[in-house]
């Protein structure tokens, strides 16, 4: 049996002690889904589990799915599929990187992960990348490399949800407030869905824009849940001096490294509400640490050369 069986997996949850939580009388916990699997971390094992199963109940040998250069759901499609014995295809935005593919692959940490797990990589231009979800583009995809199950960019579907939904455990009732990094919404719309009737989700979106609400709405009809604007730190992939700096302090202050494109924003966010008194005395907070730490390689080179801190990896 593999590790994308029935079965559901839990991952454990860490406590976190520092002089600001301390002083906002608050509780932290973090739930250490990056520990699940090596390469397959996270929200990523979660979004991908039912919809590997569902593809091999219906007979198919092949995957296709869709993301950027630096993609963690590309990583961890062709890791996974390998694991379980299908073929993967990612089309990946940017054309450009095809030109000298041994050069991008050297270069990109992450697409070298996926071609080493076997993904046959197709690129594709920025305007082709944006019929993603046309059905004619689909269809012509499906005509040049055959029947394949296709997984959105980012992997958010119906079955993404569903195993999302397996996150929390009845356990984590006690908690109070739930927060998450905020992508395409899938990874949160679970959670909610899960969650217990008390207890409030808090989203932190790693991007801008106010069109995640309408999404997430597709999947849950709880409100219990609000979504924190404040700490995208620019946009989408955008950090600077500051966040590098607390992603090193919190990995040797907790021994917890955090993605610098997700998780530190969360975390950084709830620090500064903790600190800004936003949060009620003695409420319980559960951090989903979504995993994602295959990208770090990949910032770090854009660090570099804007002459800036890299991100410390270590215990």
């Amino acid at each position: 049996m593999h590790i994308f069986s029935s079965e559901t997996v839990h991952s454990e949850n860490q406590s976190i002690i520092h002089p600001i939580l301390d002083e906002a009388e608050v509780f932290l916990d973090i739930k250490r889904e990056d520990e699940i699997h090596k390469e397959v971390s996270g929200n990523k094992f979660r979004k991908l589990k039912y919809n590997l199963i569902e593809a091999q109940r219906n007979g198919f040998t092949t995957v296709l799915t869709f993301g950027g250069a630096y993609s963690n759901h590309i990583a961890a499609t062709a890791a996974a599929g390998k694991i379980v014995g299908l073929q993967t295809i990612g089309i990946i935005r940017g054309e450009e990187l095809m030109k000298d593919l041994e050069k991008t692959l050297f270069e990109n940490d992450t697409l070298r992960l996926a071609s080493d797990s076997g993904m046959h990589l197709k690129f594709v231009s920025r305007g082709v990348y944006r019929d993603k979800t046309n059905p004619a583009f689909l269809q012509e995809l499906k005509n040049e490399f055959g029947s394949c199950y296709v997984i959105p960019e980012g992997g958010t579907n119906s079955l993404a949800i569903k195993g999302c939904e397996e996150i929390l455990t009845p356990e984590d009732a006690m908690y109070d407030i739930i927060s998450c990094a905020v992508g395409t919404g899938g990874t949160i719309s679970g959670i909610i869905n899960s969650s217990e009737s008390h207890q409030k989700i808090l989203g932190f979106p790693a991007l801008k824009g106010g069109f995640l609400s309408d999404e997430i709405k597709k999947y849950t009809s709880k409100t219990n849940w609000e979504l924190i604007h404040n700490y995208h730190f620019g946009g989408y992939g955008k950090i600077n001096q500051e966040g590098v700096e607390f992603i090193n302090t919190f990995r040797e202050q907790q021994h917890i490294l955090l993605d610098p494109v997700y998780t530190m924003k969360m975390i950084f966010g709830i620090f500064d509400m903790a600190e800004r008194s936003v949060f009620k005395k003695n409420t319980r907070i559960l951090a989903i640490h979504t995993g994602g730490l295959q990208g770090i390689a990949g910032m770090n080179k854009k660090l570099n050369k804007k002459k800036l801190p890299l991100i410390t990896i270590g215990s």
